[in-house]
């Protein structure tokens, strides 16, 4: 789990953004698509396509880190394109990444045994 402070700000990139992309090519996509700062110390959260993958963009104030998160099953739950950008509180955040709907905290899947 990324150890984000309570009060930093997340931002959803809404759509679907190509995965490929790296931490140079997402830096740029907050600064023009979104019209952010991307050095301001606010995570920027992106989804793929098919909705199992996540990229998590977060300058903590002495470097840029790039954080990635997929799913074995079952999809993020995201907002669609017409929101433009989403923001969520740091709790909605820990949701999201347990793959559990952050709108409403319950589970879309639970694995039932190992292996």
């Amino acid at each position: 789990m990324i150890p984000v402070p309570s009060e930093v700000r997340v931002w959803l990139a809404t759509g679907a953004t190509d995965m490929r992309r790296g931490m140079n090519s997402l830096t740029l996509q907050v600064q023009e698509a979104m019209g952010r700062d991307p050095h301001a110390g606010d995570l920027y959260v992106f989804r793929g396509r098919r909705g199992n993958l996540i990229k998590v963009l977060w300058h903590d104030g002495l470097g840029c880190s790039l954080y990635a998160k997929r799913l074995e099953r079952g999809r993020f739950i995201w907002p669609s394109p017409a929101d433009g950008v989403v923001a969520i509180s740091s709790a909605q955040l820990g949701y999201l990444l347990e793959g559990i709907d952050w709108r409403n905290p319950v589970r879309t899947w639970r694995p039932e045994r190992a292996g």
